[in-house]
């Protein structure tokens, strides 16, 4: 194992510029973290509070490689995915990042191509890498990937209009794995999936920590998904970080009147036991 992080976040703040009549917008502040290989890190927290913006900066996705395009900027701090500084990042290094980094988008299911197949789908990152690519040695893949997610081999033929959405969720999910990354980042991977599938995949995301030299970081409102899948959790609160640890110790003992308010709401509630009155003894 590599004595350094796979990721490591220092301080960092992100903004959304002005535009128009619009003001600025900070999505980040000071959020500090470190992903060492084989962890899986869980972020919770509430919307609007930076969780999908993180991600896709993590992921090497969204940020503007020229001032005068759309986007969020790094304000402050830094955040370095594979020893690549994200806020100096430029197009080689965006592209080196995008490549070793798989990214799970929150609506990943809806971003499939529909004229194409499950299995141009899931091999559609490598012929964006290589045009070239021999078709049999990307068509194999994509049949290793549908295995991977659980999926049949049947749905290799299928279009995307043809599957429920946590088919396609998992479709989604084998294309982020197809290149075989290092590092997988997840937003909400169990969005829109119905119970009966849900466990499986809160199960393969699990099964991330067993594979050496792997780390991700799933972004997740699901308390299942942080429990059974991450070996640490950063809670997020209007862009600041409120709590970060493994999730049950975050929860039973908060720092933040957030956190304590998210561990109450949590909380079973308690059985009232009533008390039934005692029968008069006959006189």
């Amino acid at each position: 194992m590599s004595s350094n992080p796979a990721i490591t976040v220092s301080d960092l703040s992100v903004e959304y510029p002005a535009r128009g009549a619009s003001a600025s917008c900070v999505a980040l502040r000071g959020v500090s973290f470190q992903v060492q290989e084989g962890d899986v890190l869980g972020i919770l927290g509430e919307t609007g509070s930076g969780k999908s913006t993180l991600a896709a900066i993590l992921a090497g996705r969204g940020l503007p490689i020229r001032a005068s395009e759309p986007g969020p900027r790094i304000s402050g701090g830094d955040a370095s995915v594979l020893g690549h500084s994200m806020r100096k990042a430029r197009k080689r290094d965006i592209a080196e990042v995008t490549f070793h980094v798989g990214y799970l988008a929150q609506d990943a299911a809806n971003t499939l191509e529909p004229s194409l197949t499950v299995s141009q789908n899931v091999a559609l990152p490598i012929f964006e890498r290589d045009e070239h690519y021999s078709r049999r040695a990307a068509g194999e893949r994509s049949a290793t990937m549908l295995d991977t997610v659980h999926l049949p081999l049947s749905v290799l033929s299928k279009y995307p209009y043809e599957l429920s959405s946590g088919q396609r969720q998992r479709v989604a999910l084998a294309r982020a794995l197809v290149l075989g990354p290092s590092v997988l980042i997840a937003d909400e991977p169990t969005a829109g999936i119905d119970a009966t599938v849900r466990d499986a995949v809160i199960d393969l995301l699990g099964q991330l920590k067993d594979h050496a030299g792997f780390s991700a970081v799933i972004v997740s409102h699901d308390l299942s998904v942080l429990r059974r899948a991450t070996t640490k959790t950063v809670v997020l609160q209007g862009g600041r970080v409120v709590g970060y640890g493994p999730i049950e110790d975050v929860l039973a003992r908060p720092e933040h009147p957030f956190v304590a308010g998210l561990a109450k709401a949590l909380k079973p509630p308690q059985r009232r036991t009533e008390r039934r009155p005692q029968r008069a003894s006959a006189e």
